[in-house]
């Protein structure tokens, strides 16, 4: 018993619109819908009904006097003075149809006009059934502006035609019309101010997501509600501190990069002028590494933050990184669409399929790199080896920078541990991610995800 409410929840929130501005509007509107229906349903089921069977108590009530006004003197002279009072008076057209009977059958309603007629016909029949002792037989849908009531009398059937006013309301559909201008009204003014402010909420976030794609944030300032204006300049003092620390970052790179490459600069050329020997080329092996550990180093740190981002072709990028890979000595298949376009930083994308590819190229024999559109949007680039792989659980561990792995793929002869951070941190960099998976060669599948 107490799943029931708890599934009922369940599947009132999975029909709930997930946009702020979806939830807001309905918060606005549900409850001047509701209250809406409830006034008009109020108005028809006691003023309309109400008034209604007033209306047709007082027709029944002219009808019956007029057939026992006839009944008491069914001379032709009578009936026409009872006809001529009824038309000036009462504004009934009374006529005599001598030898006639009743119809046998009611006229069928059309079932459209039902819900609107059945009230209108109990209400005048259980007026006529309560003022007439004779049969009688009517119609209120025949004729658009009047009713035709027959009353069955001596010698035939009165036919009594009477005004539709006089039998019910005829103006309910004024109040009607009136209750949906109103509601169109309002929800008319509750879109444009709900979206009014939710449009505030979205720049914030456009703002916000092309800063954390490193892109530039133009024109973007506080707008909206107070709380919104309060989120958009703690936004952008945020933004300033983070630009602050990649410029004092950036200097101090710079400068630790000036301060360590002269004296790596002086080492290389004293081993270039000293004598050839085993140990001046186990020297120059230990520089070399040094001088790749600093550039990778600098290379994370730096995170290409300040490439601009362009509109590149693909094919044309994964080539380029499949040329230097087979400089250095590996064997690269490329399939990927000429007609692929993606917004990236092509240096800093670059980079990070380099050492993707290069990371598959000192495991594996066989390395193939892979574009495609993603069926969600934006485009995805998988590469593959035939390598040892990486037990799954280890795939996150992959990724940490400075990690050494036993038997990884982050483990090479001159790394660091930063080939796979690197190539996440510019996945991410462009708002999509890098994610690790079997290969169906056998080895490792690296997915870089970007978004459309």
């Amino acid at each position: 018993m107490r799943l029931y409410p708890r599934m009922v929840g369940r599947w009132i929130k999975q029909r709930m619109p997930t946009t702020l501005f979806g939830r807001s509007l309905l918060i606005i509107i549900l409850p001047v819908a509701l209250m809406q229906i409830a006034v008009t349903y109020v108005f028809f089921d006691a003023d309309w009904r109400i008034v209604t069977s007033r209306l047709s108590d007082s027709l029944a009530g002219d009808i019956a006097w007029a057939v026992k006004s006839y009944k008491d003197d069914p001379s032709p002279a009578a009936f026409a003075k009872i006809a001529q009072r009824a038309q000036d008076t009462m504004s009934l057209s009374i006529v005599l149809q001598k030898g006639k009977a009743l119809p046998a059958t009611r006229r069928d309603i059309p079932m459209l006009a039902e819900p609107f007629y059945a009230p209108i016909d109990r209400s005048l029949e259980a007026a006529l059934s309560n003022r007439l002792d004779d049969p009688f037989w009517f119609d209120t849908t025949r004729y658009p502006a009047y009713v035709d009531i027959r009353v069955a009398v001596p010698g035939g059937v009165l036919r009594i035609i009477a005004p539709r006013d006089r039998a019910f309301v005829t103006n309910g559909h004024i109040f009607v019309l009136w209750m949906t201008v109103a509601t169109v009204l309002l929800t008319a003014i509750s879109i444009g101010f709900i979206r009014n402010q939710v449009r505030a909420i979205e720049r914030l976030a456009n703002a916000a997501e092309a800063f954390g794609r490193g892109g530039e944030v133009v024109a973007f300032k506080p707008h909206g509600a107070k709380e919104v204006r309060l989120a958009a300049e703690a936004f952008l003092a945020m933004r300033s501190r983070i630009l602050r620390h990649i410029e004092q970052r950036t200097n101090l790179l710079a400068s630790v990069s000036h301060d360590l490459r002269t004296p790596l600069t002086r080492l290389k050329l004293a081993l270039a002028l000293a004598p050839p020997s085993k140990r001046t080329d186990d020297m120059k092996g230990d520089v070399s590494e040094m001088e790749h550990m600093i550039d990778e180093y600098l290379a994370f740190a730096r995170g290409e933050g300040g490439e601009a981002v362009e509109t590149v072709r693909l094919r044309d990028l994964i080539e380029e990184v499949r040329q230097d890979a087979v400089r250095a000595g590996a064997e690269v298949k490329v399939d990927a669409d000429p007609d692929l376009m993606a917004d990236v930083r092509p240096i800093a994308l670059k980079r990070a399929l380099s050492n993707l590819v290069m990371n598959a190229a000192v495991h594996g024999e066989h390395v193939a790199i892979a574009a495609q559109p993603r069926p969600q949007g934006g485009v995805e680039i998988l590469v593959d080896d035939d390598g040892p792989g990486i037990p799954a659980d280890r795939y996150e561990e992959a990724f940490k920078a400075f990690g050494r792995l036993d038997e990884s793929r982050n483990q090479n002869a001159k790394g660091v541990g930063l080939g796979l951070a690197i190539a996440r941190d510019v996945a991410r960099g462009h708002g999509g991610d890098i994610t690790l998976d079997r290969s169906p060669l056998g080895g490792l599948r690296a997915v870089v995800r970007l978004p459309g």
